[in-house]
């Protein structure tokens, strides 16, 4: 079929206001011949088709691989190591290929998420049930049409939340229920509309109690968790207003609150622990898209985000270490494509930000730090039937400074990366693909000015990162097979690290040196015996060797970073039929070290944890309820993620969903 592109640029344009990629060369008033794919296979081409690593989790694959939450969706990427402190309120931070968790960037529908204060996100605030799809992007992402900001990170991972409906103008709605082990219990509700032609609104809401009073063993002596409850709520809003044919304007207000208990180590049989923690987070956020027929597209970005935390420990005298901590961040960016011709394409972003802290405890940020942020991106890309090319340079500017006492330095950096995908053979889904990316990271808050630990006088990170693979999509009526393979090497320099002075004064000074290789390997199958049956292999492996290359006179030198482990990966075998669709699943990783010298005492045993899902949906009309059932640790494992941490053993969790 022939289409008019400009209708096809309208079409992406409102995929891209609910959250999703917006094409690079859909801007011209040209007419091309389309081919009829299905959303998978256009998922798998841009997968085997990207110029650095690229891994995306539909939403479809989050039920048929039998995925639960946002973790466990993680632990199907390869790469990907997490932190996880148990439970389902236990706080969970991504890192990606021996990168600390602050150079992984989180995306959440296009505009990244911050936090000046520590530089982590932590992902157990967002759940699957509003999720459409996870991606994530290892180096450069070939949508250039991006924000600054968004290209600053080694890694990014982007959260894309459910989109507008599209068809009617009928009041839809989404009821969930999941209840499960340890006191679990999780109600969702969510409303969407076509108010009109040109306007949409969305509202949902969630709620999330959970006792996390799981039993553990710890020398062949059988306790359960406690200080561990969570009682946390989130909701959102949504609009999507198509201006006209060539603008459009969506919007989000989002809010989360969880006040949850904080469980101690589980060390020597001591768990004693009283630690409270209130976290609350607001933020709007919205986004303008224009374009023409003429080549020229325009995206501006807005955003205020405010993030508050209070900390109790009524077991320290006096409740000296009682504080609370509220940041706040405005940002704006605007990025400008223009696409001359099929085969390229060109992108300016710049981005200004303005982030401050404040605190209550005079043992901590005492300075009321604030910082300004300014990046510029501009990005060339080449794509021709074979070959497809991708430079970018990036500028930052941090300018720091405090209202009370000295501020950290001030920061500059220009950044470079490069990345290309080859077509081995004509009209073959078989590609390589090499690239490089340079980029800095600079201390955040705590970092620079905590009490006893900052240092004012920080350099940023600086990290090299190289990577080379493959891809391979076969693909025929019954049948489908995507293989990767990647080999990298990374390497950071300056690296921030804390190194005491005596037992109760650290400080964060600029002496580590990383280096990491390793490799990736993914591969999914899906086969179509006969209608209404489908059977579907996923899996995935990673190396790492992250080695400490600080002093070579040190007796820890070569020593593997602390929490990484050498080896991990998963593996997912699922079949869809009209009766009771099933998915046996698993994750694992091998030892590693809770810190980088390697102390007796300090290595943490690998692990594998085994699932199993069962699903079915029943339909009438236009009514559709699904019912689900996932046993977790299906052998009941005694594992840690994180050192004295004792992840839930065997558990349970039923969930039942209502969509009219």
């Amino acid at each position: 079929m022939k289409v008019n592109v400009i209708t096809l640029s309208a079409c992406m344009l409102a995929m891209t206001a609910n959250g999703r990629p917006a094409s690079n060369d859909t801007i011209t008033d040209r007419t091309h011949q389309l081919q009829e794919i299905t959303v998978t296979e256009n998922r798998r081409q841009h997968e085997t088709t990207s110029t650095a690593p690229l891994h995306i989790i539909d939403r479809e694959e989050m039920l048929t691989l039998g995925i639960t939450d946002v973790a466990d969706a993680l632990h199907r990427i390869p790469g990907v190591t997490l932190r996880d402190y148990g439970g389902a309120g236990g706080m969970k931070t991504m890192s990606v290929r021996g990168f600390g968790a602050k150079h992984t960037g989180i995306s959440y529908d296009g505009i990244l998420l911050s936090d000046c204060q520590s530089g982590e996100i932590d992902l157990s605030r967002y759940s699957l049930d509003n999720v459409e799809q996870l991606s994530l992007t290892i180096g450069d992402n070939d949508d250039i049409f991006i924000p600054a900001r968004n290209a600053s990170t080694s890694a990014l991972l982007n959260i894309q939340t459910i989109g507008m409906p599209s068809d009617d103008a009928k009041a839809h709605f989404t009821n969930q229920l999941k209840v499960g082990s340890f006191g679990y219990i999780s109600p969702f509700l969510q409303y969407e509309q076509n108010l009109s032609e040109a306007l949409a609104l969305s509202i949902m809401g969630e709620y999330t109690y959970a006792e996390n009073d799981y039993p553990y063993t710890l020398h062949d002596i059988t306790e359960n968790r406690t200080n561990s409850r969570m009682n946390s709520g989130h909701g959102e809003m949504n609009f999507l207003w198509n201006i006209n044919t060539f603008n459009r304007l969506n919007g989000k207000v989002y809010y989360y609150d969880n006040d949850r208990q904080l469980p101690g180590v589980v060390h020597y049989n001591t768990t004693l622990s009283k630690e409270t923690l209130h976290d609350q987070n607001f933020f709007g956020q919205l986004q303008y898209l224009a374009h023409n027929r003429t080549g020229w597209s325009l995206k501006w970005n807005a955003k205020f985000n405010w993030n508050g935390s209070i900390y109790k420990d009524p077991l320290i005298p006096n409740h000296n270490y009682d504080a609370s901590y509220w940041q706040r961040e405005w940002y704006t960016a605007a990025a400008i494509l223009y696409t001359p011709s099929e085969q390229w394409s060109f992108d300016y972003s710049a981005d200004y930000s303005y982030n401050n802290l404040n605190s209550s405890s005079v043992r901590t940020i005492d300075s009321h730090p604030y910082r300004h942020s300014v990046l510029q991106s501009a990005t060339a890309k080449f794509h021709g039937n074979r070959l497809t090319v991708l430079g970018r340079l990036l500028y930052s500017l941090y300018l720091n400074d405090a209202k009370d006492g000295e501020s950290a330095r001030n920061m500059r950096r220009l950044s470079p990366s490069l990345s290309l995908s080859y077509r081995l053979l004509p009209e073959q889904n078989f590609f390589v693909r090499a690239s490089y990316k340079n980029i800095f990271r600079s201390p955040t808050f705590n970092e620079s000015y905590y009490f006893h630990y900052g240092n004012l006088d920080l350099l940023p990170e600086s990290t090299d990162q190289y990577n080379v693979g493959l891809t391979v999509n076969l693909q025929s009526s019954a049948f489908n097979f995507q293989l990767t393979l990647d080999g990298y090497y990374n390497h950071v320099k300056d690296m921030i690290v804390a190194v005491p002075y005596n037992m109760f004064i650290w400080t964060c000074v600029n002496v580590g040196k990383v280096s990491v290789i390793g490799t990736d390997m993914t591969i999914s199958a899906t086969w179509h015996p006969r209608e209404h049956h489908s059977l579907q292999l996923s899996g995935n492996y990673s190396y790492q060797q992250a080695e400490n290359r600080t002093n070579d006179t040190s007796p820890y030198y070569g020593n593997q970073i602390a929490y990484i482990p050498r080896h991990s990966g998963s593996i997912a075998l699922g079949w869809e039929n009209p009766w009771i669709s099933l998915s046996l699943h698993g994750s694992g990783i091998s030892k590693r070290w809770s810190n980088n010298q390697h102390y007796e005492g300090s290595e943490i045993d690998g692990y594998w944890d085994a699932g199993l899902t069962a699903w079915h949906t029943f339909c009438w009309h236009r009514q559709h309820l699904e019912a689900r059932f996932d046993l977790k640790n299906l052998f009941n494992e005694q594992y840690e993620i994180v050192h004295f941490y004792p992840m839930p053993g065997r558990s349970w969790q039923i969930s039942l969903k209502y969509q009219l």
